[in-house]
């Protein structure tokens, strides 16, 4: 089976490869000209350079494949210019989506997000039947996905095989950017997580989401759903967690929302637009925080024999690559 996989180089892009790799695959991997290749490292794979910005050029790489995993997005909480990030979740999507088709790509697994769930403020566990529209997602990463997933679920319904995983906040190691649940685990580390706010998240393991996305290639409905998540836990709870596993205190001071937002709000408009750096803590996010991400994975427990684990092992994980990767100092 030969697979064209996007995203390789990134955190769950690679796990996927990997498991794609161990089953036999023959793999053709998107890169760009700025990739880290370390995750590839011992990855038997065609790597093909592209952008999903400019996705024709993609036409040549996906002739021959059996299967398209289309796991790249742009995943930033903050982005300067909003249109790169709308131009590769949804463009990008759109157009390899029809590309697929027109060269006979006959099976494809778009990675979504838990983020186009509808998410309460109360807690509430969600699922993939919860009722959400556009007007729920909050910011443009929110936005640009639940927009991209759109266009993967019309897809499906015009015949096209296109199955869609929705991962929660996938955590362990090898997780090298950090993505922004990364640099959670890395502000811990270094000590610069004096407070918290009273938020919650579901944390997977990336492991256990990089096997699905080779399971759900064979045994996944097309155009629907399947959340993939592990255990719902607060923020507290996690730094707690990550307390018993380094040693490291964990913050007892909780921070109100309108204290968070003011600071979000400073650090966005001085880090971000005037010194054009990524700043600590955006509006958006903080305006996220004020719902509870808890969502079930029965749904794929039940069609995809998809496993909860439990979050220690893959947080102790990411600790340790952290660690041994010079991100932060031996506790």
């Amino acid at each position: 089976m030969r697979v064209f996989i996007t995203g390789a180089t990134g955190f769950v892009g690679s796990h996927v490869a990997r498991c794609y790799a161990a089953e036999g695959a023959e793999l053709r991997l998107l890169t760009r000209t700025t990739s880290r290749l370390d995750s590839l490292a011992g990855i038997d794979a065609e790597l093909v350079q592209g952008d999903l910005r400019q996705p024709e050029q993609l036409r040549s790489a996906l002739t021959g494949c059996d299967a398209l995993v289309h796991v790249a997005a742009d995943y930033r909480l903050w982005v300067r210019d909003p249109e790169e990030m709308y131009a590769s979740n949804v463009g990008g999507t759109r157009e390899l989506l029809k590309l697929a088709r027109e060269v006979g790509v006959q099976r494809v697994i778009y990675t979504s997000s838990v983020a186009t769930m509808g998410f309460k403020t109360d807690g509430t566990i969600v699922d993939e039947n919860t009722p959400v529209s556009l007007s729920d997602m909050i910011g443009h990463y929110k936005r640009s996905k639940f927009l991209g997933e759109q266009e993967a679920i019309q897809a499906a319904r015009s015949g096209q095989h296109v199955m869609i995983l929705n991962p929660t906040t996938p955590i362990g190691p090898d997780d090298a950017k950090p993505t922004p649940t990364g640099r959670i685990i890395v502000d811990f580390l270094n000590r610069n997580f004096p407070a918290y706010v009273d938020t919650g998240l579901n944390l997977v393991d990336v492991g256990e989401v990089a096997r699905m996305h080779v399971v759900a290639l064979g045994r996944g409905t097309p155009g629907e759903r399947y959340i993939l998540g592990g255990e719902n836990l607060t923020l507290k709870q996690i730094l707690d967690r990550m307390s018993a596993i380094t040693g490291l205190p964990s913050p007892r001071t909780k921070v109100p929302h309108a204290v968070a937002m003011a600071f979000a709000f400073f650090d966005e408009n001085i880090t971000g637009r005037l010194r054009g750096k990524e700043p600590r803590a955006t509006v958006e996010a903080v305006r996220m925080g004020k719902k509870m991400m808890f969502a079930s994975s029965a749904k794929a427990e039940r069609e995809l024999d998809f496993k909860v684990l439990p979050v220690y092992n893959a947080l102790r994980g990411a600790i340790e690559w952290f660690i041994a990767h010079g991100y932060a100092p031996q506790p």
